[in-house]
């Protein structure tokens, strides 16, 4: 079974696959190599994901794509920011390409955003809500105290420890971003093996 990871961070959705080869696409050679190192099996391409998606999506079983959240979170309405920014509209452009073009199963993940959502969700999970072409029932996954605070190198322990991820490396990922945040951009493992399970793609391979 072949699957697909795009926008793949340090692959705390994939982290409970089992029985199939991952490809996974990450722009940030840092992130890259630590998830290199994390799943030492997986194909991993540093590079464009939403490039890459509408080259070779015809050649995977499943997909999951989690385009990057910020144009779309609450926090773009924060008081914190200054200027008003344009939605990347990568998001919606996958979800119609995979609606409409591929045969597999597919989910693409973003967080609740500050707008109401240009095409309706699949199903809304903690922070996060899906659109796929099968259905899942939501996950209770209980956030560690003071989620969003977490910011420092002992915030990151914690959301580690939370995760079961196990890395070295402090990376800040993007402007005005902490060590934390790489970590706060992951799916839970078991929410990630919980909709993989629910695809039954493994059955039908």
């Amino acid at each position: 079974m072949e699957v697909l990871n795009l926008y793949a961070g340090l692959g705390g959705n994939r982290k409970n696959w089992k029985d199939c080869h991952v490809t996974a696409v990450e722009n940030n050679p840092q992130i890259a190599a630590i998830y290199s190192r994390l799943y030492p099996f997986d194909t991993v391409i540093v590079g464009d994901a939403h490039d890459y998606l509408e080259k070779n999506f015809r050649k995977f079983d499943f997909i999951w794509s989690s385009p990057p959240c910020q144009s779309h979170s609450k926090m773009m309405k924060a008081s914190r920011h200054d200027t008003a920014k344009y939605p990347d509209m990568k998001l919606y452009q996958e979800i119609i390409l995979l609606q409409n073009f591929f045969n597999g199963k597919w989910v693409v993940e973003n967080v609740r955003p500050y707008y109401t959502p240009l095409i309706t969700p699949t199903q809304t999970n903690a922070r996060h809500i899906f659109w796929s072409n099968f259905e899942f029932m939501a996950l209770d996954v209980p956030q560690p105290k003071g989620f969003i605070q977490q910011s420092t190198i002992k915030g990151k322990q914690v959301m580690m420890d939370w995760l079961g991820i196990q890395f070295d490396e402090v990376i800040y990922y993007g402007k005005n971003h902490c060590p934390v945040q790489i970590l706060r951009n992951c799916v839970h493992p078991a929410i990630g093996e919980h909709i993989f399970l629910s695809s039954n793609c493994l059955n039908e391979t």
